[in-house]
């Protein structure tokens, strides 16, 4: 009998350190993928800021969605969007940096990244909004699956 039990503690006591291991682990996690998304928006913005909306589009994966009034839109679209609303000529109208960002895991390869956004300078009023996207690890880094932006 006290045989069983030794055994039972031992095993409950594994469990736990089994479980504390996997808790520090998924935080390990949380704590790389929080860094490696905040990056990869902060160097989309310095793109976007430089005129080099390819590279800021970059960090939309190929299959990427933007929900807009009609329903979500693919990458050509958000692209389209993007000229035509936002820039002028090959600059942007406006700088763009992003505040507030939340990264919550979704799993291992995915994220919601929560945050505000806001367009200024240029002598135009300075515009801003929230927005979450729907990001995904790929074996390029973290991309953006699904953007939803106000």
């Amino acid at each position: 009998m006290y045989y069983k039990r030794g055994i039972l503690t031992v095993a409950i006591s594994l469990l736990f350190v089994f479980a504390a291991i996997r808790v520090q682990a998924q935080a390990t996690n949380a704590d790389a993928a929080t860094q490696q998304i905040t990056a990869a928006m902060d160097s989309s913005a310095a793109a976007w800021n430089k005129g080099d909306l390819e590279s800021f589009l970059n960090l939309y994966d190929p299959s990427a969605t933007m929900m807009m009034p009609s329903g979500p839109v693919g990458l050509d679209a958000i692209r389209v969007l993007y000229v035509n609303k936002y820039f002028s000529g090959k600059m942007p109208k406006q700088n763009l940096r992003y505040s507030d960002m939340k990264v919550r895991l979704l799993g291992d390869n995915y994220a919601l990244l929560t945050g505000a956004f806001t367009l200024y300078g240029n002598n135009l009023p300075d515009r801003s909004g929230r927005y979450s996207l729907v990001m995904i690890h790929t074996k390029y880094g973290w991309k953006i699956l699904h953007d939803h932006s106000g």
